[in-house]
């Protein structure tokens, strides 16, 4: 038993100082040995094979299958306006079939509409090796399905002991080094190796998520003092723009591991967590936050919008709080490549526990971010206008469907206000006294 104990402490020991040596320090210094270069470069070319294997193996392609991802060949959507569509019935006698149009459109939202579909993962049109839920692909041949057990091996045997590995040293650090910095008293120089602490622990974390990050016109990057605003996909954003600078970030108190990692770093950084009590007092909130921009000296703040997370196809309605506070508004758009892993956390299906084992257990983590140009309020603007127009900047940038809907529909009813909305609309019709304008 002595000797089993030795050599699981020997393997243990050299496995850790190979991480240490090849990965971590590496990354922490913000430099590449090349191994994850040459990894993506593998893990394209094992794809694109795969792709060529299922389009050789897809006797009679259907159409659906070069549709986009977000259709799925159940229903065809007429897009004629509403007003042309019921032009007919504007005459004195009533038929029944009148009431066709609105019971197609019911048929239609209830079948596919346009927001909760916005909810789950979106569809890929190639399988990537890492389901076998694809509506489209199934069996191909006995070569693709030896590939793809040579990958669930090598994701789960090799790759998810790697990124915990990773993943547990980046937290520990995490914790470590801000509550060290957190002791020291106020002073540009705590300020200065608490950025260092937050830089080199985020550059340990994308690596556990083998992240592969593209980031565009640094020119833009946020300043201190302003507001960077970003469409939300996943709870790994925040880590992919910390990677490349620092932020104070605003939310809500947790318990736990999450609560352990808040508690440490507000200690060494000006972040906003707000108690549960406090997040309902939202005037409270804005004095805080106010307060904070107000201080030219601390780092900018991260915000999403949005308030939940969306399936990296769409950017959903924008709440105007946090465009309300004033300052400068630095936007960012994020865009994950779905080929190599679904970074969308679906938190109505999965814990976050079930979320970060599919994350590390897939290919990897590759994304684009493109800094945007500074925006400010403007004149006689008011939030709300100026939500919308920092919303269509960021999908525009990200070439993301723009969306007016509010991302609470994912667990909360439509309001009643809104239904009363759209039956004065259809009744103005009816009865040729209006129009939707």
């Amino acid at each position: 038993m002595e000797d089993v104990w030795a050599v699981a402490l020997r393997v243990g020991a050299v496995w850790l100082a190979l991480v240490l040596g090849l990965i971590v320090v590496p990354s922490a210094l913000g430099v590449s040995l090349g191994i994850s270069e040459a990894y993506m470069r593998m893990l394209v070319k094992t794809l694109e094979w795969a792709t060529i294997r299922i389009e050789k193996g897809v006797k009679k392609p259907q159409p659906q299958m070069l549709k986009s991802p977000s259709a799925n060949g159940i229903i065809e959507r007429d897009e004629t306006p509403m007003e042309k569509e019921i032009a007919r019935l504007h005459r004195v006698n009533f038929e029944f079939s009148d009431i066709f149009y609105f019971c197609r459109k019911g048929f239609e939202a209830i079948v596919e509409d346009e927001v909760t579909q916005r909810f789950s993962s979106e569809e890929l049109l190639s399988w990537n090796l890492l389901t076998r839920t694809n509506v489209n692909f199934h069996y191909i041949s006995l070569r693709l399905t030896v590939v793809w057990g040579v990958g669930v091996i090598v994701r789960y045997c090799f790759l998810l002991p790697l990124r915990f590995t990773l993943a547990a040293i980046g937290i520990t650090s995490m914790i470590v080094g801000t509550t060290a910095v957190g002791q020291l008293p106020n002073s540009s120089v705590k300020n200065y190796l608490s950025e260092v602490v937050h830089l080199t622990c985020s550059r340990i974390l994308v690596r556990a998520l083998s992240g592969t990050i593209y980031y565009h016109n640094k020119e833009n990057r946020p300043q201190k003092g302003g507001i960077c605003v970003a469409n939300h996909t996943s709870p790994i954003d925040a880590i992919i723009l910390t990677n490349d600078g620092c932020y104070a970030m605003v939310g809500q108190v947790h318990g736990g591991l999450m609560g352990i990692i808040q508690r440490a770093t507000v200690k060494a950084c000006p972040h906003v967590w707000f108690e549960r009590s406090e997040m309902k007092d939202r005037h409270l909130v804005m004095k805080r936050l106010r307060e904070h921009v107000a201080d030219r000296s601390k780092l900018p703040i991260l915000i999403f919008p949005e308030g939940t997370c969306i399936n990296n196809t769409s950017v959903m309605m924008f709440k105007k709080g946090s465009f309300e506070i004033g300052g400068t508004i630095y936007p960012v758009a994020i865009k994950y490549d779905p080929q190599f892993g679904d970074a969308f956390w679906n938190s109505s299906k999965y814990n976050i526990v079930s979320y970060l084992l599919r994350i590390m257990t897939s290919w990897a983590i590759v994304c684009n971010v493109w800094y945007l140009p500074p925006m400010v309020r403007e004149k006689d603007e008011d939030a709300v206008h100026f939500a919308n127009r920092v919303r269509s900047a960021i999908a525009l940038q990200g070439g993301l469907t723009e969306l007016p809907w509010d991302g609470g529909l994912k667990r909360a009813k439509v309001k009643d206000t809104f239904k009363e909305e759209q039956q004065k609309n259809y009744s103005k019709m009816l009865v040729r006294n209006g129009s939707l304008g």
